[in-house]
């Protein structure tokens, strides 16, 4: 019988320490305990004592094989603040319940139908786009993908509000993010604090678009087509019955809201900045895009086309995982190879990390495609990669973001060259999502 380790311990630091790396330089913070300890190591984090898994078989034990055991992390348990009890922070039967309330509207078929929104929406941006004018590539990545998933989602058109919703959702992401690794968050968070007044009015703001979109759908008893219309009509068949109410419309409504445009977003924004520093990818992208295409608008059918343009998004995403971090709590203490870990263990398994391993991935920092053939990810272990999860609680809007990311890509390739602003700042600022701290200011060049 093989004896059961303790997971190596990170050496002691100062109390408080590891909170303040973990706020200020979480990337950094999480690459040095891989670099120093390996697969699996424990250290403070405030009051919890956590566990960094970078190894893909301990991944896998706890995503798929012993899925049962772990609940959601700290993080997403305060982000109910926010979401509510959508498929992201649920747990139990009731994740269970939506999860089979939800999938319908994201079957293949039903993406399908939304791939016309996808590139009319990137192509209406790319001719108001004028040659030599300089844009926040993040910003327009957002307010792109907003307008897809208002479209997707409500069939409503927010243009008119977008700017005041993309802000009201950045607002919420970053106060969120900058409070929810704080010791008492259930206190500071009563507490009469500006930040605390800015987040209620940011989740009201959204809150009265998304209930007002419910209530008129009510009314009218409508299918528009949208992903909204199948939550509406969804009934579980499978438990009692009924479908969802308001409140649960709500709150996995504002969970696709923000995952549907925020994630896909950042991992486009990360896309351009890394196209603009590789030409020879950025050739053979454009070269690809124009033999697929001929100059038309793409369509559901060229998804499986645009095989090497699905390869630069997945290598943008390995480089920088819109979901940088994922979190679980262990219900009670289990192995994971030699190791014993205890009940109520906080388990950290980070993308940006084990995406960035030498061993699956020679010359981890450079940007290389060709890593995407299907003989080279033949090679790989499942979670040496893991963008969207895994196992039960993968991300049901996965199918969706890959069509959404290969046709923006390709629709907008098709007229423009970005290249990085002289003064850009490019730093990964790990909140919710990774995001680019500094925006990523871009001059648009015509093709000629």
């Amino acid at each position: 019988m093989i004896a059961q380790l303790e997971a190596p311990r990170a050496a002691r630091t100062l109390p408080g320490a590891n909170i303040y790396r973990f706020r200020t330089d979480a990337l950094r913070l999480l690459q040095g305990m891989y670099r120093r300890y390996g697969d699996i190591v424990q250290f403070r984090l405030g009051s919890e004592r956590v566990f960094m898994v970078s190894n893909p078989d301990y991944i896998r034990e706890i995503l798929i094989t012993n899925h049962k055991n772990f609940i959601k992390g700290r993080g997403l348990q305060r982000a109910r603040k926010f979401l509510g009890n959508g498929l992201l922070t649920s747990e139990g039967e009731f994740h269970k319940r939506q999860r089979r309330l939800s999938q319908p509207a994201f079957h293949r078929e039903r993406i399908a139908l939304y791939a016309r929104i996808m590139a009319q929406y990137a192509a209406e941006m790319r001719d108001e786009w004028q040659p030599g004018e300089q844009h926040d590539m993040a910003k327009e990545m957002m307010r792109l993908t907003l307008r897809v998933v208002a479209k997707t989602l409500f069939d409503a058109e927010v243009k008119s509000e977008m700017d005041e919703i993309g802000a009201a959702l950045t607002t919420t992401i970053e106060l969120f993010s900058a409070v929810m690794t704080l010791p008492f968050f259930e206190l500071i968070e009563k507490l009469p604090l500006p930040f605390n007044y800015r987040f209620r009015a940011a989740r009201a703001r959204l809150d009265e678009t998304v209930y007002r979109i419910i209530e008129e759908r009510r009314r009218t008893s409508e299918d528009r087509g949208d992903l909204l219309s199948m939550l509406l009509i969804a009934q579980d068949e499978e438990g009692d019955g009924t479908g969802m109410t308001d409140e649960q419309l709500r709150d996995e409504a504002m969970t696709i809201f923000l995952a549907g445009h925020e994630t896909t977003a950042n991992a486009l924004t990360w896309t351009w900045y890394l196209l603009s520093q590789h030409p020879e990818v950025e050739a053979r992208l454009h070269a690809e895009v124009d033999a697929v295409l001929g100059g038309r608008l793409p369509t559901a059918a060229d998804y499986g086309k645009l095989k090497y343009t699905e390869m630069v998004f997945a290598e943008s995403m390995r480089l920088y995982p819109p979901a940088w971090v994922f979190g679980r709590r262990a219900l009670e203490a289990f192995s994971l190879g030699n190791y014993r870990l205890p009940a109520r263990a906080l388990i950290l398994m980070s993308p940006y990390v084990v995406q960035r391993r030498s061993d699956f991935y020679p010359a981890p920092e450079r940007f290389i495609p060709e890593r995407w053939t299907p003989e080279e990810k033949e090679k790989r272990p499942k979670f040496s990669y893991f963008p969207f999860g895994g196992g039960p609680r993968a991300c049901i809007g996965e199918g969706f973001a890959w069509m959404e990311g290969v046709l923006i890509l390709a629709t907008l390739a098709q007229k423009w060259r970005l290249r990085l602003a002289p003064e850009a700042r490019v730093v990964p600022e790990p909140l919710i999502t990774l995001r680019p701290k500094y925006g990523m200011p871009m001059i648009l060049e015509a093709r000629a």
